[in-house]
């Protein structure tokens, strides 16, 4: 049984009816208790008003004799003579026991009460049958309410939890009845305090939905936006192309477009890194890494973009700091990183990697001779698409906007923080510190 409700109403009609069960059999008892009581009461009162009379007048002694009546009177003298019986019972014994007494004679039971006066013994007897009988039914009847209103009791209690249900039923056809586009927080009015807690935390699970659904409605918005000028540039090239009159013309038409597929590519490569770095997406195996010889690949594969423009690489890596995350994911911050330290530093400068320990924590610090960012931009340069004026740098103008989009989202998946400031080569320095290891 998986439903709350039923378990609830499980329990709660069970727990009624051993209640019931448990008062039913103690009002029983009870009132047989009391009616056995009061029939031994009958039987000593009726035995004591007969003791004081000198004898039993004819119109009692009548009344005594009825065959409907219950109870049988016996006297006899003191020297054990039978003076008087209401009428002829063989079943009882011709003594008495004073006091109260089961007299068991032919198989049948009789409650009796005798009393001794100085000249006479009274003896008072009822059918112990007939007082069970009245017994049983004057306690079924004590009986009878409890009984008629446990249905009554199992029916509320039904009503009472089906009410009690009602606003999750209502929070349920709520979630039921949306499409997958309404992610509007769920009304908390009326609502339990112990379902209110639940309904606020799936409010807050929309919430983030919907941020997320927006954030990547906004990056597809931007990438379209982003893709529509290189592949507007490529036919355009491809049309220059085309309407070459010269070989001289056509290699010169071929090398912009092959410059333009170069970019094209890179902007596509950057969205698809960026797609995966981003909040929500699927993590993939983490393994500990030598951050050194993940540095040292990263650059290598920038070097030959740094040759082209004469800039040369200082790398210091201490090999033996480690950090836990996805190999690919870092791998492209550091390219990112490098990738922008080039293409921003000046033409003949220098670009230092370096890899090593901040107070316990794995650390990669990246400077460059470029103009750097002033201190008002470096939180805003980190958004995506974002370009700034890279002061008379040729290059720069060919950068997508998404390098440190990239950078801060891996980071974050992996819990570090990255910094920006100012480079002692005049350019900018980037920082990025991981957690410290255990």
């Amino acid at each position: 049984m998986t439903s709350i409700r039923a378990r609830l109403l499980a329990w709660i009609l069970a727990t009624l009816a051993f209640g019931a069960l448990v008062m039913g059999l103690g009002a029983y008892r009870n009132v047989l208790r009391e009616t056995e009581a009061l029939f031994d009461y009958q039987l000593r009162q009726m035995a004591l008003s007969l003791r004081d009379q000198g004898e039993i007048a004819p119109a009692q002694a009548g009344a005594l004799a009825d065959a409907d009546f219950d109870f049988v009177v016996q006297i006899w003298t003191v020297d054990g003579r039978a003076i008087y019986a209401s009428r002829a019972h063989s079943e009882l014994p011709a003594q008495a026991v004073l006091g109260f007494a089961d007299v068991a004679v032919q198989g049948k039971t009789w409650r009796a009460f005798s009393v001794a006066t100085p000249d006479r013994v009274i003896q008072v007897a009822q059918p112990a049958q007939i007082r069970q009988r009245l017994a049983a039914e004057a306690a079924l009847r004590s009986v009878l309410p409890l009984l008629a209103v446990a249905p009554l009791m199992a029916a509320a209690v039904w009503w009472l939890v089906a009410l009690a249900f009602r606003p999750l039923q209502r929070v349920a056809s709520s979630v039921r009845t949306r499409d997958a586009e309404s992610l509007a927080p769920l009304s908390l009015q009326g609502l339990p305090d112990e379902v209110t807690p639940l309904v606020q935390a799936l409010n807050a699970l929309l919430q983030r939905l919907a941020s997320a659904f927006g954030a990547q409605r906004a990056f597809v918005a931007d990438a379209a936006h982003e893709l529509r000028s290189p592949l507007t540039a490529l036919r355009l090239q491809i049309g220059a192309l085309r309407r070459s009159p010269d070989e001289a013309a056509r290699a010169a038409a071929l090398n912009t477009l092959s410059a333009g597929v170069e970019r094209a590519v890179r902007l596509v490569e950057q969205l698809l890194t960026l797609a995966r770095s981003e909040p929500g997406t699927p993590v993939a195996s983490r393994e500990t890494i030598a951050l050194a010889e993940l540095v040292r690949q990263a650059v290598a594969d920038t070097v030959p973009y740094a040759d082209s423009r004469g800039i040369e690489f200082e790398l210091d890596a201490d090999d033996g700091v480690q950090i836990d995350g996805e190999r690919s994911a870092l791998a492209a911050l550091v390219r990112n990183l490098a990738d922008n330290a080039v293409r921003y530093a000046p033409t003949g400068t220098r670009v230092q990697v370096r890899v090593g320990l901040d107070d316990g924590a794995p650390t990669l610090w990246v400077d460059d001779a470029g103009p750097g960012i002033p201190a008002a931009e470096r939180e805003r340069v980190f958004d995506r698409f974002y370009r700034r004026d890279a002061d008379g740098v040729g290059e720069a103008a060919q950068g997508s906007g998404l390098g440190l989009a990239i950078v801060r989202s891996v980071a974050a998946r992996h819990g570090a923080k990255v910094t920006l400031g100012d480079s002692l080569l005049g350019g900018l320095r980037v920082v990025v510190r991981f957690a410290p290891t255990a």
